[in-house]
């Protein structure tokens, strides 16, 4: 990226307004004028409200539309605030923003689209769901900053809309109890994305965008919100939107587990609100009652996130008999969701940054993964274990500190959760006749920031190696004086990662001949047999692969995917991972 540019995107995630020209929308219906700005040779309106204040009486509960007053202006000039979470960074390189300004109004989006976009362009729309665990994480860090996208979009003559929202997150976002159950309130995080959605699908045209051409896409908890919003309601209601991408995740163990629930124990117990039953609604109105900040304290003093609680993913969804009418491997099973096409991935090694760098044992391992998925028997590990030998994961000293054992401990804990999971709703998405296509990302450049953050060489393509890509600009890492050397392959996979990501959202695939895309790519399950294909995309060798096979490549078949993922999808063992 060049200097200025560099300069221009940290000034704006600042909040500072850098324009050159005043683009303006008006939805002509509404009387509503809305005020951008022009950055970096595309234009964006940012904090535009989609929902009511999650405050007070409102909080918990299914989020209320924002409707601005008619021969109002909406001044979309910098960003609003993040929903309730810590202040300051969070776990770089995974994310790079720095969050000031949080509030429980704020059910805000940003909107990214080509300089001269109008509306009547009806140009595909692209709506971003953020990670972080459902406890941290906004729609503008660094990280994910939709200006490289949108360019490298137009470049391909194939140009987008780019939307990003806010969700309430963590104790705001996803309280559980039967009280909240009983007045239509869990999943309250979910809700807002949906609101958000269709807020798209309902305004886009007056930025130029067709709100009858979405496509959905987010990583980690993001990714598990693509998941979430496909089957949600039971696919009982229509959706709005009509493609889905799930990065590194798109289901989780632990749904329905006690992650979330005693969370919250602990919570209203350290604030002092659990005096007669934690389901009762008089705990919800005590929790009411307490302001912002004492609450999100409460939430900070109580949170875990060692691998014995879920790595901090211990505020979950939850089967509410509505928004979630019944467990998720239920409702997959039953193909009760969204017709929609989809996409769906991984990184190569997804998890090794989560993973206990001090692993060097078979009894490590065991540990470790027993730890991590508490209801899956001490038999059934021991088979897991057996599909996994050490020596398969042979560490090079030479490169990397990392033993063998830390590998395959890293490696069962990426096809648990990233994985087997991801594949096995694919599959049933498959099945119900929608195309859907798996992809393996395995080229990364957070290597050296990871080695000077870390002191540790050899993790691999990790957890969101594939922003730097996708998002269209390498640069966004280029700070705080970590290593930043890209190779000329680097640049020359976030020219075709960014334009295939761009050209599903166009398209419906992920590639075109022709174009500066993905070439080769193929459907992950196609009909009359029991082939399955993934993509591996960046690496020595880029290209669709079969799992095992005639049709395989040394980069998917070691790994061994059908037998290992077939065990881990087996109904005894969704049972005890609790989804």
């Amino acid at each position: 990226m060049r200097p200025q540019f560099r300069v221009a995107v940290a000034l704006l995630y600042s909040g500072v307004a850098i324009a050159t020209t005043t683009p303006k929308v008006v939805d002509t219906k509404q009387d509503v004028t809305y005020v951008g700005l022009e950055r970096n040779g595309i234009e964006v309106f940012l904090n535009i409200p989609y929902g009511q204040g999650t405050g007070g009486a409102n909080r918990f509960k299914p989020p209320k539309p924002y409707v601005a007053a008619a021969g109002s202006t909406i001044e979309a000039k910098s960003y609003g605030p993040s929903c309730p979470q810590q202040l300051g960074d969070w776990a770089a390189p995974i994310s790079l923003g720095n969050v000031t300004d949080v509030s429980e109004d704020c059910l805000n989006l940003n909107v990214a689209r080509p300089k001269g976009a109008c509306a009547g362009d009806q140009l595909p729309v692209m709506v971003y769901i953020h990670g972080g665990s459902f406890w941290a994480g906004d729609n503008h860090d660094p990280t994910i900053l939709p200006d490289g996208m949108i360019l490298e979009s137009e470049k391909n003559g194939l140009p987008i809309i780019h939307v990003a929202l806010n969700y309430r997150l963590g104790f705001f976002g996803f309280a559980q109890s039967d009280a909240l159950e009983s007045e239509g309130s869990e999943n309250a995080g979910l809700r807002d994305q949906r609101l958000a959605i269709e807020w798209v699908r309902d305004n886009i045209g007056n930025f130029g965008g067709d709100g009858n051409k979405i496509t959905i896409f987010g990583q980690s908890s993001g990714g598990l919100s693509i998941g979430m919003q496909i089957m949600a309601y039971g696919g009982s209601k229509p959706v709005p939107f009509q493609q889905g991408i799930c990065q590194s995740q798109a289901l989780e163990p632990g749904i329905t587990g006690n992650f979330t629930i005693d969370a919250m124990r602990l919570l209203a117990n350290h604030v002092g609100c659990n005096t007669t039953d934690l389901h009762s609604a008089e705990t919800v109105a005590c929790l009411r009652d307490f302001d912002t900040q004492t609450l999100l304290s409460a939430s900070l003093d109580t949170y875990a996130a060692d691998i014995a609680h879920n790595i901090g993913d211990i505020w979950l969804p939850v089967v509410d008999g509505d928004f979630l009418p019944a467990a998720p491997s239920q409702l997959i099973r039953d193909h009760r969701f969204a017709d929609v096409t989809t996409m769906i991935g991984w990184c190569d090694e997804d998890v090794t940054i989560f993973t206990d760098t001090a692993i060097t044992t078979p009894a490590d391992t065991s540990a470790f993964i027993s730890s991590y998925v508490p209801g899956v028997t001490p038999a059934n590990i021991e088979h897991l274990l057996s599909l996994y030998p050490v020596s398969d994961f042979t560490a090079n000293p030479a490169l990397t500190p990392l033993s063998s054992e830390f590998f395959r401990a890293a490696r069962i804990f990426r096809d648990i959760l990233m994985t087997c999971q991801p594949m096995w709703y694919g599959e049933h998405i498959a099945a119900a006749g929608n195309d859907v296509y798996l992809y393996n990302w395995n080229q990364t450049i957070l290597d050296p920031v990871l080695e000077s953050i870390t002191n540790v060489t050899g993790f691999g393509p990790i957890h969101t190696s594939e922003f730097a890509y996708i998002f269209g600009n390498l640069s966004h890492y280029d700070i705080n004086g970590y290593p930043f050397n890209p190779a000329p392959e680097d640049y020359e996979l976030r020219d075709r990662g960014s334009r295939s990501w761009s050209t599903f959202a166009s398209v419906g695939k992920p590639g075109l001949e022709g174009r500066d895309t993905f070439q080769g790519i193929g459907k992950a399950f196609p009909s009359g047999g029991d082939e399955v294909y993934v993509f591996v995309a960046g690496g020595p060798h880029e290209g669709l692969s079969a799992i095992d096979g005639p049709g395989s490549t040394e980069v998917l078949r070691k790994q061994k995917l059908r037998e290992r993922c077939e065990f881990i999808n087996s109904p005894e063992i969704i049972e005890q991972l609790g989804y």
